[in-house]
């Protein structure tokens, strides 16, 4: 084998193997190729997935407005009960105070012998 037929056999070697890839990379883009129908259901989950996620948003917001309600009827709520319980101390100090009283009244209008 002189030098211009191993030339000659390397450049077909090197086309050959060339064309084969080329024909592999183009077979494999042929079977990995997205298709419109596949296009059309990646629309459809992406309007969907958009959709979820605002119902997701809009969600979070109303729980958070109810949060934020619940907790200022909590404020007024704890508020109220801290004024009633205020206010019972003070009737209870006020009906002590009366008895007090009432019971020093009958104590002075007994007789000195009487039972009570």
């Amino acid at each position: 084998m002189n030098r211009t037929e191993f030339i000659t056999a390397t450049a077909i070697i090197l086309f050959a193997t060339f064309v084969l890839g080329w024909i592999a990379s183009w077979i494999f883009h042929r079977l990995t190729r997205v298709t419109r129908a596949d296009m059309s259901q990646l629309d459809n989950l992406a309007r969907e997935l958009h959709d979820a996620e605002e119902a997701r948003d809009q969600a979070v917001a109303d729980l958070e407005a109810a949060e934020s309600r619940i907790k200022v009827r909590l404020t007024e709520v704890e508020g109220e009960l801290q004024a009633s319980t205020e206010a019972l101390g003070e009737s209870r100090a006020e009906v002590e105070e009366l008895r007090a009283y009432i019971e020093r009244r009958l104590a002075r209008q007994q007789p000195p012998g009487a039972r009570p």
